[in-house]
């Protein structure tokens, strides 16, 4: 099992990989920026920066990735990537699923999105062992992330899904602690890592 997990590190941490994923990273936070305009086009520009969760989170790991690509660590980059990636991949496959719940079916469209968001969250997972983040890193990400939640469900600038938008109170609620639990993660990474520095010295 060791061995092929070295193998598959192998392939993900290869330069030509590393390329693909960027390139796909960076059509998706493209895609994801023009599917959020119709909102922007109704949000008062203060919010704008807050609205584009999920392409925020992909355009974040685009510097990530570039940084690993210049053999560099963009270290608050990869805090930042590693939560909202997480998090937001997460919450866009819970959001659907409550508006498969909440209607009786969705569209291919509302599949594509479970799929792509499900992608995100693993691949945040899948390069920890890249991350070189510090706590002071994760603390500035964990404020970032905490007060877009409060933009989001205080001042009502939420990504808008008609048919779910009466449960904004419990949406508010699980977003606020899928928010905790992500930072938990980052936590852990960090103190895995310095473990793992630990054994091998």
């Amino acid at each position: 099992m060791r061995i092929l997990f070295t193998q598959l590190w192998m392939i993900l941490s290869h330069k030509s990989f590393l390329w693909i994923l960027l390139f796909i990273n960076i059509f998706g936070t493209v895609y994801g920026y023009d599917w959020y305009m119709w909102q922007l086009e109704i949000t008062e520009p203060k919010f704008w920066i807050f609205v584009p969760d999920s392409p925020t989170a992909t355009l974040f790991f685009c510097f990530a990735i570039i940084g690993w690509l210049l053999k560099r660590n963009f270290k608050l980059m990869e805090a930042l990537a590693l939560i909202t990636l997480v998090k937001y991949g997460i919450w866009a496959v819970a959001m659907n699923f409550l508006m498969l719940a909440e209607t009786g079916s969705i569209d291919p469209v509302g599949w594509m999105l479970i799929g792509s968001h499900f992608a995100m969250a693993v691949q945040g997972v899948l390069y920890m062992r890249n991350y070189r983040f510090s706590g002071w890193h994760i603390a500035i990400a964990a404020i970032w992330t905490l007060h877009n939640d409060v933009i989001d469900y205080v001042f009502g600038q939420m990504p808008i899904y008609h048919d779910i938008m009466k449960y904004s109170p419990q949406i508010g609620y699980f977003t606020f602690w899928l928010s905790i639990a992500c930072i938990v993660i980052a936590i852990w990474s960090l103190k895995f890592r310095a473990k793992s520095l630990r054994m091998n010295q």
